[in-house]
């Protein structure tokens, strides 16, 4: 008989895959309890799993090192776990590679992973079939578990708290305004735009990583609001998640900050560019709101965004209508 008692959960994509594969880990521990959980996530997205409370341990890829070396390192790593079950969240071959090979007693994962041939359970993957990606995730762990579909959930702590406890005392918003792909991204004109409607009693907090300092600087520099701060850089993203609880909203791309505020359950308004939330990346907060230009025939125009418009006018960013404060 099969037994769950040491489990290995694979998701090396970007950090808003990381972020959902949590749902996984929520879900396994209510159905394991007392099974040891350990999570595979690529370099720069482990500290979203710092002092998780399901957690056992969290394995990086760093494929700084040399892909292929250190792919072979990591095998010898998980093999050495003695993983009786292992569940790969992503459809590539890298992630493929490690799922068929670790010497676990149970597999899954999905058909379009190249080395699916090799797993004991599989599932289909389809963007764009309306479900959010938490329920295509649960589609691996269903066979072991039940067709109930949990929500993502981070774990930011006291230290999280203590951190960014100077930043709470007033009535504040976050805006995260960058994502790595242009189309993805509202328009700076627009961020400023919606700065400028904020009431002033309320500040404003610019949220992302160091390499979004240059935009925040652009919208801080011309925007009227008077008070608006840039902490791009200076939060790390459970610090960021635990800000995000406490803002009376949260203005975001469909890019990661949509799902950090969506793992504590924070106000949302998601702003969908060239992206759609069919392909099942929506806010999944009680409060959230979704904002997009839905009528336009050459939206989606593709999965992850360009890096600038195929139709060179951006009419999905561009003509997007800015909400009010409430």
């Amino acid at each position: 008989m099969l037994t769950h008692k040491n489990i290995l959960v694979i998701q090396t994509a970007f950090i808003g895959d990381a972020i959902l594969a949590s749902s996984v880990v929520e879900k396994l521990h209510v159905f394991f309890p007392q099974a040891k959980i350990s999570i595979l996530v690529r370099k720069g997205n482990e500290s979203l799993y710092n002092e998780h409370p399901f957690l056992n341990q969290t394995f990086v890829w760093n494929k700084q090192e040399g892909k292929y070396k250190s792919l072979f390192q990591l095998l010898k790593t998980i093999r050495k776990q003695k993983f009786d079950t292992v569940i790969n969240l992503h459809r590539f071959a890298s992630s493929g590679f490690l799922t068929a090979f670790s010497k676990a007693r149970y597999t899954s994962g999905y058909d379009k992973n190249p080395f699916s041939f090799l797993f004991d359970n599989k599932s289909k993957h389809k963007i764009g079939d309306g479900r959010h990606e938490v329920e295509r995730y649960n589609d691996l762990i269903e066979s072991i578990t039940d067709k109930t579909v949990a929500k993502p959930k981070l774990y930011p702590t006291f230290k999280q708290f203590s951190k960014i406890e100077k930043y709470v005392e007033t009535s504040f918003v976050c805006m995260a305004p960058s994502s790595v792909w242009f189309t993805k991204q509202l328009p700076v004109n627009k961020w400023i735009e919606l700065c400028n409607s904020i009431p002033k009693e309320v500040t404003i907090y610019l949220l992302g990583g160091a390499g979004d300092k240059v935009l925040c600087e652009e919208i801080l520099n011309k925007t009227t609001h008077s008070t608006v701060r840039i902490l791009a850089g200076e939060l790390s993203l459970l610090e960021s998640c635990e800000l995000m609880k406490h803002a009376k909203m949260n203005y975001v791309n469909d890019s990661g900050p949509l799902h950090l505020a969506s793992s504590v359950n924070a106000p949302t308004t998601a702003f969908f560019c060239s992206t759609v939330p069919s392909y099942g990346f929506f806010p999944l907060s009680y409060n959230s709101t979704i904002i997009e230009v839905s009528d336009l025939a050459c939206k989606p125009c593709g999965l992850h965004g360009y890096k600038e418009c195929p139709k060179n006018n951006f009419r999905c960013g561009n003509e997007i209508k800015l909400p009010l404060l409430k």
